[in-house]
C-alpha cells in the first residue's frame, strides 16, 4: 500500500508515453495489470493521464462474480471515479486544452489513462492542487443532498455511515440539521461523531433502533432519512424511522435483486420515498460542480476519508478490502506514480 506522503506529492503529470497500464478483471476475484495501446481521443473527447481513481462500492458484485457478468471485463472497468491532467485533445475540442486538471465522468478509469466527452469534464481549481478529487461521488453527495430538501433545525436520520453516509452527516450539518447516524461498525460510528453527527446509534436490534429513534425525536420520529447501505432490512428500518409527511431518500445502490418493502408503513405515514440515483450525465456534472464549491467552502471535507492507497498494481488488495472493510476502512483510492 502506498504512502499518503506520496499522494501529497504527486504533481501533474503530462510527459509523452507510448503506452497506458490498466487493470484487468479476468474473472472474479483475479485481476491483473496490463500494458495496452494508448487510446485516442475522438471528435469532441479528451484523454486524461489519470492521477488516480476512487473505488466504488458498486464494483463488489463485478469482483465477487455474478451470473450475468462475461469476463473478461473491458480493460480499466468498472473505475468510474477518475481524476488527473488532460494530456491530448480530440478534434474540434476548443474548452480544454493539455495540462488542465480535471476530474470527469468516465467509465474506465482503473487505468493511467481514460477518454472523457469535453461536456463530461470539470476543471479542478488551484486549491485543490496536488490533492485527490474522485469527482463521481462527491458529486453524488451533492445530488442526494440537493433531493433530500433538509432544512435547519430538521432532525435527520442517515442509515450507514459510509464514505457516502458521512459525507452526507456534514452536509446535513452544515444545512443546520439536527443528525442522527446509525451505523453497524463502531468504527463508522465514530467517524461520524468527527463528522458532526449529534447522536450516535448502533445498527443491530430493529426495534431498539426504533425507540432509541423515538425518543431522540419526542414520538415524532424524523423529517428527512436517507438510507445508504443498499440493503433490504436497512432501508425497512429506515421506513419506520421517517416521520409524517417526511422524506425517505434511497441513496443506497441496491443491485442485487428484488426488496420486500413496508409498503403499509410508507402509505400509513404519508411518505415521499425519493430514489437519489441520478441518470442524466449532465446532472453528474452539476453535481461535481458543486461538490468542488463544497469543499472550497469547507461544507463537505473528504480527505479524512480517504482511509486507504493503492497503487494499481495493488487492484487486487483494493478490492478486498472493499468487500472484507477492515477496521478503519471508509474508502480506497487508487494511485498512479508518476
Amino acid at each position: 500500500m502506498i504512502s499518503n506522503q506520496a499522494v501529497q506529492e504527486q504533481s501533474p503529470v503530462t510527459e509523452k508515453t507510448s503506452c497506458t497500464k490498466t487493470a484487468i478483471l479476468k474473472a472474479p476475484q483475479t485481476v491483473t495489470v496490463e500494458e495496452r495501446e494508448l487510446p485516442e481521443p475522438g471528435k469532441a473527447e479528451v484523454r486524461i493521464r489519470l492521477e488516480g481513481s476512487g473505488v466504488c462500492a458498486s464494483n463488489i458484485p463485478v469482483w465477487e462474480g455474478r451470473d450475468w457478468f462475461d469476463y473478461p471485463i473491458t480493460p480499466g472497468e468498472p473505475g468510474h471515479e477518475g481524476w488527473g491532467v488532460i494530456d491530448k485533445v480530440g478534434q474540434d475540442v476548443t474548452s480544454w486544452k493539455i495540462g488542465d486538471r480535471v476530474t470527469a465522468l468516465t467509465y474506465n478509469a482503473y487505468a493511467t489513462h481514460d477518454i472523457a466527452k469535453e461536456d463530461s469534464i470539470v476543471k479542478l481549481p488551484a486549491s485543490l492542487n496536488g490533492k485527490p478529487f474522485p469527482g463521481e461521488p462527491l458529486g453524488c453527495a451533492m445530488n442526494i443532498f440537493d433531493r433530500s430538501d433538509i432544512q435547519k433545525g430538521q432532525k435527520v436520520a442517515i442509515v450507514g455511515s459510509g464514505f457516502l453516509g458521512t459525507l452526507l452527516v456534514q452536509l446535513a450539518k452544515s444545512a443546520g440539521a439536527e443528525v442522527i447516524a446509525v451505523s453497524r461498525r463502531e468504527f463508522s460510528l465514530d467517524t461520524a461523531k468527527k463528522a458532526g453527527a449529534d447522536h450516535l446509534i448502533q445498527m443491530n436490534d430493529h426495534y431498539e433502533i426504533i425507540e432509541k429513534v423515538k425518543e431522540l425525536t419526542h414520538g415524532n420520529f424524523c423529517e428527512r432519512v436517507i438510507e445508504c447501505t443498499g440493503k433490504e432490512w436497512p432501508l425497512n428500518l429506515s421506513i419506520e424511522l421517517t416521520g409524517e409527511r417526511g422524506k425517505l431518500i434511497v441513496a443506497g445502490f441496491h443491485q442485487d435483486g428484488m426488496r420486500n418493502l413496508n409498503v403499509q408503513m410508507l402509505n400509513w405515514q404519508g411518505i415521499d420515498m425519493i430514489s437519489a440515483h441520478e441518470r442524466d450525465p449532465q446532472q453528474y456534472i452539476n453535481g461535481i460542480k458543486a461538490a468542488v464549491e463544497a469543499v472550497e467552502e469547507g461544507k463537505m471535507d473528504p480527505y479524512p476519508l480517504f482511509t486507504h492507497r493503492f497503487s494499481l498494481e495493488e487492484m487486487g488488495q483494493a478490492y478486498q478490502h472493499l468487500t472484507e472493510r477492515p477496521e478503519g476502512f471508509i474508502k480506497a483510492l487508487i494511485i498512479n506514480q508518476k
